[in-house]
């Protein structure tokens, strides 16, 4: 929201006869409260809001012209780093983080990883939403049992962006634990779990094997109608 837009905002809470405490709580952090005080005092005073000149020169890096070519190069290509960024626009790396953060108010979000669907997969996906959404009551959605299985890894897993070593040099780092050490062909394990509104079902290691249908049959089926049965009876669905 502009500063135009919270004074404006201000002026007609105030007006409405809204104490500066419910003013500061309503606008949830957006000024501060010492800057609602000191509006609400000046629309006692004059009726209005009416702020002097920023001190200081005038801006002539981050000006409208130098944020509406930032927004223009992000809108042709979202993804470029700040550093790139700065290089083409011939400015300061700070003033582009500036005005990525402050004028524009974007975030750099990291790229997630998603399933690959067709516009077949996306539509089937839909239709069988709205049928659940349809003929299915709340109580009877309480009693699915949802699966996935997964192969791991037995060399474990690391965050490369959170697991971080503190030290004074790389060499330190090292000796600190802060190499993960991983083979080229390691082996994996397939492994299966359930979830439904009273908790988790028993943990299935189905090996190295990939799963088929025979598997599936054989070894996880088993544990899913057991847990179902020990849950909701004979009244549930998997």
């Amino acid at each position: 929201m502009k500063s135009k837009d919270l004074q404006q905002l201000v002026l007609s809470k105030h007006e409405s006869g809204d104490s500066i405490a419910k003013i500061f709580r309503d606008l949830n952090g957006a000024i501060s409260y010492d800057t609602v005080k000191r509006w609400c005092n000046m629309i006692e005073k004059t009726g209005a809001i009416r702020l002097s000149a920023p001190p200081g020169p005038p801006r002539i890096i981050r000006t409208k012209q130098m944020i509406e070519k930032v927004k223009n190069r992000l809108k042709r290509k979202k993804k470029v780093s700040s550093r790139i960024l700065a290089h083409e626009l011939s400015v300061s790396r700070t003033s582009v983080r500036r005005i990525l953060r402050d004028d524009l108010q974007y975030h750099a979000y990291k790229m997630r990883v998603v399933p690959l669907l067709k516009d077949e997969h996306k539509g089937k996906r839909k239709r069988f939403s709205n049928w659940i959404r349809t003929y299915f009551k709340k109580e009877t959605t309480m009693k699915i049992l949802f699966s996935d299985d997964k192969m791991f890894d037995i060399d474990g897993v690391y965050n490369s962006q959170n697991d971080r070593i503190w030290a004074v040099n790389r060499q330190e780092a090292d000796k600190a634990g802060g190499r993960k050490q991983k083979r080229k062909f390691s082996d994996k394990i397939m492994v299966w779990l359930g979830v439904c509104s009273k908790g988790v079902s028993p943990l299935v290691i189905l090996g190295i094997e990939s799963m088929n249908h025979e598997r599936y049959i054989k070894n996880v089926l088993p544990v899913a109608l057991k847990y179902e049965k020990e849950m909701f009876g004979n009244d549930w669905i998997f």
